[in-house]
């Protein structure tokens, strides 16, 4: 799988969740998220970015196999295809690690998250 799918797929779901909560029940983290991938080893591509929404806690990426939480705290927990992320959400900005890797060869990075 390229980067750039990874990584289209991992800032979708870098503010998803499952959390087993009321259908009313709103997630602090809801709205418009920017997300910044960022490379710090491998061969993967040097950065990526992309707009994402979170409604009530819940992200989905349309053919992407995500799984991952966000509780109501902001901590971040993601597994893409592969390539898995953690971190932290604090009111309207956020950042954490990733790992995963591009034509088999590992790489890893941070990335950022800030709310529109």
């Amino acid at each position: 799988m390229r980067f750039d799918r990874i990584a289209l797929i991992f800032t979708a779901a870098i503010a998803t969740g499952s959390l087993a909560a009321p259908a009313f029940a709103q997630n602090p983290y809801d709205g418009n998220w920017q997300v910044t991938i960022v490379t710090k080893s491998g061969s993967c591509e040097p950065t990526a970015s992309s707009m994402l929404t979170v409604s009530d806690g819940h992200i989905t990426a349309p053919g992407a196999n995500v799984s991952g939480t966000i509780g109501r705290e902001g901590l971040v927990k993601v597994s893409i295809n592969g390539a898995y992320a953690n971190g932290q959400l604090n009111g309207n900005a956020g950042s954490g690690k990733w790992n995963g890797a591009s034509g088999g060869i590992p790489c890893s990075g941070r990335w950022e998250a800030s709310r529109q």
